[in-house]
């Protein structure tokens, strides 16, 4: 679909980029220089109630996070453009697959996009719902949040309820662990630097009158610094190790990288405030806003490439 309308465009378009994804491209003029605009095109597997006008027409696919509106801009964007030509250069539009899972433009770029479709500068967006209708808000530096996942394993002795003495209880350190994992944010990290650490679920194997064997306990950290994230992986590893061990218990810690943080470049974010200013007028422009603590994998190609979000 939205290949086809980027044809109709008068757009060079390219399929199949990191899975699904597409590439076109809008040449005006001779410049040679090259801005790539970025959706995310991918739905999540949620029902969606109630009836309104732009319920999901697949059962069990939902537009939850809104990126069918980023497909929209940004088709209406390369449609504005198409019309004006007030441009001198070429304008890459890339429609980028599985947002959701953090994987899709790791894909795009593992599959050549930057080699065979280069850009001088990206830029990307997100509508965020707990805004001022109508605001446009960034800022240089890290914008949006890295997401770790972390699993802990607790190893002890279970048994009867009535005699936890011959036993080892795995959860008197898996509650020790909950609590001192605060401590990361509290007292590790910079307190002018945002950092968060959730336990997010907890099982056992125990039952009502039964101290459990073993305990499983998995959550995400959010940050927006590379430092943030090896300061909290380390710190989190020494607590579970040291906690398991004052109970005699055992453990295992895995810990995963699944975003990168989102982190602006400063001249490029200049870029996109004094474009946002043009479009929506200065007073609803925030060039410095608060970051958020929500995960975007367009945080990947800023690694790569200067750009903003």
């Amino acid at each position: 679909f939205v290949a086809d309308k980027l044809r109709a465009m008068g757009c060079t378009v390219h399929e199949g980029i990191g899975g699904t994804g597409v590439v076109a491209d809008l040449t005006v003029g001779d410049g040679k220089k090259v801005i790539g605009l970025r959706a995310d095109m991918d739905a999540i597997n949620v029902k969606e109630v109630g009836t309104p006008t732009y319920q999901s027409q697949n059962p069990g696919k939902m537009h939850a996070c809104g990126h069918d509106g980023h497909m929209t801009i940004l088709l209406g964007a390369m449609t504005l453009l198409a019309e004006s030509k007030n441009f001198n250069g070429t304008v890459r539009a890339i429609f980028q697959p599985a947002e959701e899972p953090g994987k899709g433009a790791k894909a795009m770029i593992d599959d050549g996009l930057f080699e065979k479709y280069p850009v001088d500068e990206i830029y990307g967006l997100h509508n965020i719902p707990f805004l001022p209708e109508g605001e446009i808000h960034t800022r240089p530096g890290g914008i949006m949040a890295s997401e770790d996942n972390f699993t802990i394993k607790i190893h002890g002795r279970g048994g009867h309820a009535s005699s936890p003495h011959v036993g080892i209880d795995p959860l008197i350190p898996a509650a020790q662990i909950i609590l001192g994992l605060q401590t990361i944010v509290s007292r590790n990290a910079n307190p002018l630097e945002p950092a968060v650490v959730s336990v997010t679920e907890l099982h056992t194997d125990g039952a009502h009158n039964a101290i459990p064997s073993n305990i499983v306990m998995t959550g995400d950290t959010r940050s927006t610094s590379p430092e943030m994230q090896a300061l909290i992986e380390i710190r989190m590893r020494t607590i579970v190790e040291h906690a398991c061990a004052m109970a005699g218990a055992a453990s295992e810690f895995s810990y995963t990288h699944e975003f990168a943080p989102t982190v602006n470049w400063p001249e490029c974010a200049a870029h996109a405030a004094a474009a946002a200013r043009k479009a929506v007028g200065a007073d609803k422009v925030k060039e410095n806003c608060q970051p958020v603590m929500i995960s975007e994998d367009f945080g990947k190609f800023l690694t790569k490439v200067p750009g903003c979000f």
